[in-house]
């Protein structure tokens, strides 16, 4: 039992780091392999003001999202939006790039080794419910994963901004003419994704240590959560990410001399039984 709550907050944090490519890839139809780029930014930017400028947990939290959710903003402005039409290749080429300068820079910023944050007193600690020895932090891992999937469920699903997304990403010419910023539209909800992997790399330390190559480590785990759950979907991600988690920590414990292996055959059955993903987009992004 704790052996899956593990593998299931884990799966929850996979979700938080990878929604936002589930945005920018599924709805935008943009190939952006920095994602993990920005968890990687959200995870630094919440211990340098944890340990630099002594924020509280909760508020170190709000500023890696709205640092994260800064630079996307500016990336997309400088260089992204110039990229929406061309060849997908030319996508990779650029996002990839950025991944590199970002190793680049963090590592001459920050040096090449592993990072911790200590969590709040709040935070430690075990529950035990139904007799089970639960991790404080990892339920607060499920409750936040929650929270973001419902969130953004309403805010893309019944909100004038995710009529527009949807517009906007179906036929942005006559989305245009209907009187729709469709350039503006694409700036926000990129700007969205790129906080909310922030968000997820500063949930990632109670976790995970992190170093200079995060975004390089997680990015398969990032792009196999989203094509397994189904690009451009909230729910999907979500699903699959849970999956991810539970198969990943329960193989490493049962039959850790397996390694990765187990959770690579899992995606290549997935993407043979639903190579369209778990959930496909509709009408509501479900």
């Amino acid at each position: 039992m704790v052996i899956v709550f593990d593998g299931l907050a884990y799966g929850m944090l996979l979700f938080l780091m990878a929604v936002g490519l589930s945005i920018t890839l599924g709805l935008m139809r943009f190939v952006h392999l920095a994602h993990g780029s920005f968890a990687m930014l959200g995870a630094y930017a919440a211990l340098w003001l944890v340990q630099r400028w002594q924020w509280g947990y909760g508020w170190a939290l709000l500023g890696a999202f709205c640092l994260a959710a800064l630079c996307g903003a500016l990336l997309e402005w400088a260089l992204y939006r110039r990229l929406y039409r061309a060849h997908a290749l030319r996508q990779v080429l650029l996002s990839i790039g950025v991944v590199f300068i970002s190793v680049a820079a963090l590592t001459g910023w920050f040096g090449a080794g592993m990072q911790t944050l200590a969590l709040p007193a709040a935070l430690q600690g075990q529950w035990v419910l139904a007799g089970w020895p639960l991790s404080r932090y990892r339920l607060f891992l499920l409750a936040c994963g929650l929270g973001v999937w419902l969130a953004l469920w309403l805010l893309l699903g019944c909100t004038r901004y995710g009529a527009m997304v949807r517009a906007a990403v179906d036929n942005p010419r006559v989305a245009a003419g209907m009187g729709i910023h469709v350039q503006g539209v694409f700036f926000v909800t990129f700007a969205l994704g790129c906080g909310l992997a922030g968000l997820g790399g500063a949930l990632s330390l109670g976790v995970l240590a992190v170093e200079p190559t995060f975004a390089l480590k997680y990015l398969l785990y990032f792009l196999m959560v989203v094509c397994v759950g189904g690009a451009g979907t909230i729910t999907g991600p979500l699903i699959a990410a849970l999956l991810v988690g539970v198969v990943d920590v329960v193989g490493k414990y049962y039959l850790p001399e397996a390694g990765a292996f187990l959770i690579y055959a899992f995606m290549i059955a997935m993407l043979l039984l639903r190579p369209q993903g778990l959930v496909q987009r509709k009408g509501w992004l479900l």
